[in-house]
């Protein structure tokens, strides 16, 4: 009797160290996946997974403490387009680079969908999830399309006339006003980095 007692009582003993085993590997698996997710990868979380469903807004805290709502539409590798949330009836679009983004303003529920374990990296794969910021630059530059862009020191009004490497030209005109060198103010290289918003 004592020795079923004694195989009973190492059975249990056993049993505990493996469940304690599998759940620590399962944390270390957690805190791996978590450490993997980039900012881009939760983003496309909360639109795909969101309490709220796709097109539902999320609060960005851009530069100078400027907070702006957004119902993300599309992801690029460095950069997103998405509709313009606020008191106005008609949405506006926008490009936004995700360098931009100085922190995100999430309710509880989209910090919960934000670190599910969807699979994001599927968004990655798809054409558009290839394409860096400076592609949709240079297609907005090739169809001449008037802009604002919105940087540190206030936004700008203009069309694109260049994309290099990592900055743009941007022409300088009233809204409305077809680009043509008699209505340009004034011609202003503006760096990537100092992007914060494309209105389009």
């Amino acid at each position: 009797m004592r020795w079923d007692n004694l195989f009973d009582d190492l059975e249990g003993q056993l049993e505990q160290e493996l469940s304690a085993e599998e759940i620590d590997l399962r944390a270390e698996e957690e805190r791996l996946r978590l450490a993997r997710m980039s900012l881009r990868d939760r983003l496309v979380a909360i639109r795909e997974h969101g309490p709220a469903g796709v097109g539902a807004p999320i609060r960005l805290l851009l530069g100078a403490g400027r907070v702006v709502s957004v119902a993300p539409m599309t992801f690029g590798r460095d950069w997103f387009s998405a509709d313009l949330v606020d008191e106005s009836p008609r949405r506006s679009q926008c490009i936004v680079p995700l360098a931009a983004i100085a922190g995100l303003l999430l309710t509880r529920d989209q910090v919960v969908s934000s670190l599910g374990a969807a699979s994001v990296a599927e968004s990655g794969r798809s054409l558009s999830g290839r394409l860096g910021f400076g592609f949709v630059l240079r297609d907005l530059c090739r169809r001449r399309r008037e802009v604002d862009i919105d940087i540190a020191a206030g936004a700008q009004h203009g069309t694109i006339d260049r994309v290099g490497r990592d900055h743009l030209d941007l022409a300088l005109h009233d809204p409305g006003t077809p680009r043509r060198e008699s209505a340009v103010r004034q011609l202003r290289v503006v760096p990537f980095a100092q992007v914060e918003l494309v209105r389009l």
